[in-house]
């Protein structure tokens, strides 16, 4: 209980780092939550969430069956994983932040705004995390420390549920800040410092995954 426990913690830690991140889910979030309706902003982060589950689910099953079938092949996995986290850590150390241009590129694209239902915010948020080829190399970065064969189901689901509930309640609380203007600015103008203080601990973790023995 204690290894699984502290296995979860960890992830926990781990998984925010790159929830914070900004990356297609944010600016997704910025378009539907500042262009649309709160409301709609709040769906599309339901959505990011299903779409984390279906992330979640191939990844901790595909790293079963691999572990089962060749440890050799596990590994390689691996050190994509760990490569692309040192990559993902570098983009972000790189990066400039969101700024307010993301918005006044989502308002110059969008046209006349008549509204987004429910459904059409959930499958924009769902869709938009889940053709997202980057997050299964993350994934299976992550999960290729956390999953191993003694690991019981029970955990593994909520490993997955708690990747899914980050994403959700994270980007329900963006679009909280987004929708009031006071706040805006300084948020976005935030997105730089987030993203060099996540590409410092993504380039660690990245380190420590290819460093790491197997199970």
């Amino acid at each position: 209980m204690d290894l699984y426990l502290t296995q979860w913690l960890t992830l926990i830690a781990v998984f925010f780092l790159a929830v914070l991140s900004p990356g297609p889910d944010f600016v997704m979030a910025v378009r539907n939550s500042v262009i649309y309706s709160r409301r709609a902003g709040l769906w599309t982060a339901l959505g990011f969430g299903l779409g984390v589950l279906v992330h979640v689910t191939y990844t901790i099953f595909g790293i079963s069956a691999i572990i089962a079938q060749s440890i050799l092949v596990f590994n390689i996995i691996k050190w994509a994983g760990a490569l692309y986290l040192i990559y993902f850590g570098f983009m972000a150390l790189r990066s400039k932040g969101m700024g307010q241009k993301v918005i006044d590129e989502a308002t110059a694209k969008s046209g006349s705004a008549k509204g987004m239902s429910d459904i059409r915010a959930l499958r924009a948020g769902f869709l938009t995390n889940v053709l997202n080829p980057k997050a299964t190399l993350f994934f299976l970065a992550i999960f290729s420390q956390i999953i191993s064969p003694q690991t019981p189901f029970i955990w593994q689901a909520v490993y997955g549920l708690t990747c899914s509930f980050m994403v959700t309640i994270w980007f329900s609380a963006v679009t909280m800040v987004l929708t009031h203007k006071h706040v805006q600015a300084v948020f976005l103008k935030a997105t730089k410092w987030i993203d060099r203080v996540c590409g410092v601990m993504l380039i660690a973790l990245g380190v420590k995954v290819a460093l790491s023995t197997p199970h």
